[in-house]
């Protein structure tokens, strides 16, 4: 049953997005905030309690509501389980952002680009050369595919019910919402807040981002992709977002990562992934190629897999 609600899920998401599965979410994030604006006086325990607020209700609902409508027919727990997943999955929040990168640089139009890769990206992309953006774009695309595809349907495998992904997809929320800046004192007090929750996804991602890399390499250059997850991975300000970046990277032959521009035109420096010549807009398809591909190999394994437990 989970192949057929994740296939369902994934096809009814490419087909269409309605605009009430944004809006959940950014309801979700509203009460983060608020739970932070009730919460945070600066201490790690206290974010420890405002992470189990914030997350313990929807898991409840999605785990209740599935568990009642399993008992009452097999084919409402599945439709519950398909509806959690296209509310939780967002392959088409990649494929088409990067899809309209790809266009807008085909077409020449790097204002265009770095518009999408703005919005994409959350952050001012004004000064991004045109020769930067292949590889901000691919370093946010793999990052992406991971965070919305490979590690929410992961820990939907694991834990019964849609419980998995809904604790997942609200733990990143939640560790991206309270990131915080060390620079400054507000700042500051909210990453001592938000420590806990992020420390809570650091484990959640420890073996569905190693999984997605081993992956990545098996459909791409695997001898390339295993070097550079051994030899550069670390070098990333977060690890897990580094075994990503490297292994990526190096199946598909390219280096992303190294200088930027920053948004007040200086460069900001950062570790080169991967081997071979830098990014560029050729690679891009390839890029997309690499993720459609691992999808397929997750969905082929979960196929087999779910074949012999029901083999007599």
């Amino acid at each position: 049953m989970n192949v057929i609600a994740i296939v369902a899920a994934l096809g009814i998401e490419q087909w269409r997005t309605f605009r009430w599965r944004g809006a959940l979410q950014q309801a979700f994030i509203r009460y983060a905030r608020w739970l932070e604006h009730r919460f945070n006086g600066g201490s790690a325990q206290q974010g420890a309690i405002a992470a189990a607020l914030a997350i313990a209700p929807p898991v409840l609902v999605a785990t209740c509501g599935y568990l009642a409508l399993d008992q009452i027919s097999p084919l409402l727990g599945l439709a519950w389980n398909v509806l959690i997943l296209y509310l939780l999955v967002g392959f088409r929040h990649f494929s088409h952002a990067f899809s309209a990168i790809v266009d807008a640089l085909k077409a020449g139009d790097a204002i265009a680009a770095r518009r999408r890769l703005a919005a994409w990206r959350g952050s001012d992309a004004s000064a991004v050369s045109a020769e930067e953006i292949p590889k901000l774009a691919i370093e946010q695309g793999l990052k992406d595919s991971y965070c919305h595809v490979f590690g929410t349907l992961f820990w939907f495998l694991v834990l019964p019910g849609p419980a998995g992904a809904v604790l997942y997809r609200a733990t990143v929320l939640l560790a991206s919402e309270w990131q915080g800046d060390e620079l400054t004192p507000l700042g500051h007090q909210l990453s001592v807040f938000g420590a806990p929750v992020r420390r809570l996804l650091h484990w959640l991602d420890w073996i569905p981002v190693r999984l997605t890399a081993a992956t990545f390499a098996v459909v791409g250059d695997f001898e390339d992709a295993i070097y550079c997850w051994r030899t550069q991975s670390g070098q990333w300000p977060r690890l897990n977002d580094g075994i990503l970046l490297a292994s990526g990277a190096g199946a598909l032959g390219v280096v992303i990562g190294g200088a930027i521009t920053g948004p007040t035109g200086e460069p900001e420096f950062r570790p080169e992934m991967g081997i071979g010549e830098p990014a560029d807009s050729d690679v891009l398809p390839s890029a997309a190629g690499l993720v459609w591909r691992a999808l397929l190999v997750w969905l082929a394994v979960l196929l087999v897999l779910t074949l012999a437990y029901w083999a007599p």
